[in-house]
């Protein structure tokens, strides 16, 4: 997956909607729960089976739910052994 465009992170009670757009069409949508993700293609996985398939098999289960939990201003999480970088810059 790659993005570089806006987005929208949502808190709620029981999970944490990602949104993030392109040139005004979404082109993303996840919503991240205690146990899985759910993506807008109606196709829900645990969150050990995601990792799996877009970060890698070592990453902590809960690693997007920590990650978009952050309350920072900007996050950068760089793994250069898998070739992974994702940056989060809140408005």
């Amino acid at each position: 997956m790659k993005f570089y465009d806006k987005g929208f992170i949502y808190h709620y009670k029981t999970y944490i909607k990602v949104q993030i757009f392109s040139a005004g069409t979404a082109v993303l949508n996840l919503k991240i729960y205690d146990n899985q993700i759910c993506m807008d293609t109606f196709k829900c996985d645990s969150l050990d089976n995601f990792n799996k398939e877009f970060f890698h098999k070592s990453y902590n289960k809960n690693f997007l739910k920590d990650l978009f939990s952050k309350n920072q201003q900007e996050i950068i999480h760089r793994d250069k052994q898998n070739k992974i970088l994702i940056k989060i810059k809140k408005d």
